[in-house]
């Protein structure tokens, strides 16, 4: 103790700092010994091969150290001592390090080197990233139970299988691939689901439009051709015919208009078109024009698009809506069929 005492008022009248801000938790990390130098000039190299020490240290608080030897199949790991670590700064690179209370010099030579100097001999350290990142924590819960109460007997040996350690990657990912292939036909299985409940609601409506229009009595027929033979005579579809042979497009209230004289004529038509299939602006225009009898030139006209875009739109709802290939007039008079 009284050397500690000593050692750090030697420290505060040269002007020594605590590791409150310069490089904090450099030691953060593992460390293996790499080699040791005596005064008398002999060097004993250390390999992780052969057995060497290795050291764990959280924050620059508390070091763990291990005797630790390293094959391909596993690490062989002896817990040997545990303490308190103190840093406190001396100037440039140079640090001040005591293991609980015993004070040692200690040089950072580089960013994964530190030496420290012990009874004059010179301990260099060298950091071990893929050891502290793929066993540390397990090691420091190693130390942790088997020095926090000794029993007067040398820590056990511990191998911690490098290919145990491989095969438990390879499961946990294999455990992510299933996860994800079963979400995957899980999705499929849901949107084939969904699908096949639309193409059936889809036939339903298609056999309900059929019976209704098959087996719409005579009187109903007649009144529905009445009011059509009217509306065709009229002036407002007249004046429908004049825009369209002057080329004029249709406005957002002339589309109203539209709209407003096919429920009325065929009061059952739209909301049977919107069931059907979910359509885009364009593609329900085209159908009340079809309605309203006009041709697809006058169509393609009305709407500034060509005849071929027309055509195209009236092929694909067809098969949008029945499933299979079909041309644009089927889809005519598909059209034509429904609501009258």
């Amino acid at each position: 103790m009284k050397q500690l005492h000593s050692t750090l008022a030697a420290c505060l009248l040269l002007g020594c700092t605590a590791n409150s801000g310069n490089a904090p938790y450099f030691l953060q990390g593992a460390w293996v010994l790499q080699q040791v130098s005596t005064p008398e000039g002999h060097t004993y190299l250390y390999d992780i091969n052969d057995g060497t020490r290795l050291r764990i240290y959280e924050g620059d608080s508390t070091m763990r150290e291990c005797q630790l030897t390293q094959t391909r199949q596993a690490l062989v790991v002896q817990p040997l001592a545990q303490c308190g670590v103190t840093l406190i700064h001396k100037g440039n690179d140079n640090w001040l390090y005591l293991e609980d209370e015993d004070p040692r010099p200690l040089t950072v030579a580089n960013d994964s080197t530190i030496i420290i100097q012990r009874m004059g001999r010179l301990f260099t350290w060298r950091r071990a990233n893929s050891i502290a990142r793929e066993w540390g924590q397990e090691i420091k819960s190693i130390a942790d139970r088997d020095l926090a109460t000794p029993d007067g007997t040398d820590p056990p040996h511990y191998v911690l299988s490098t290919k145990e350690r491989e095969q438990a990657g390879v499961i946990r990912a294999l455990a992510v691939i299933i996860a994800a292939i079963v979400l995957l036909v899980l999705l499929v299985v849901h949107v084939a689901l969904v699908n096949r409940r639309a193409r059936r609601r889809l036939q339903l409506q298609l056999q309900q439009i059929e019976e209704e229009h098959t087996e719409r009595p005579q009187t109903v027929r007649l009144a529905i051709e009445s009011v059509e033979a009217t509306y065709f005579a009229s002036d407002d579809y007249d004046a429908l015919q004049r825009r369209i042979a002057k080329g004029q497009t249709l406005k957002d209230d002339d589309w109203q208009q539209i709209e407003t004289h096919v429920r009325k004529l065929y009061p059952g038509f739209t909301s049977q078109l919107r069931g059907l299939h979910a359509m885009s602006e364009l593609e329900y225009q085209v159908c009340l024009l079809i309605k309203l009898r006009i041709t697809p030139s006058d169509i393609a006209t009305v709407l500034a698009r060509d005849v071929s875009t027309i055509s195209t739109v009236r092929s694909r709802l067809y098969k949008k809506v029945f499933g299979q290939k079909g041309g644009a007039r089927q889809w005519d008079d598909f059209i034509l069929s429904i609501g009258a």
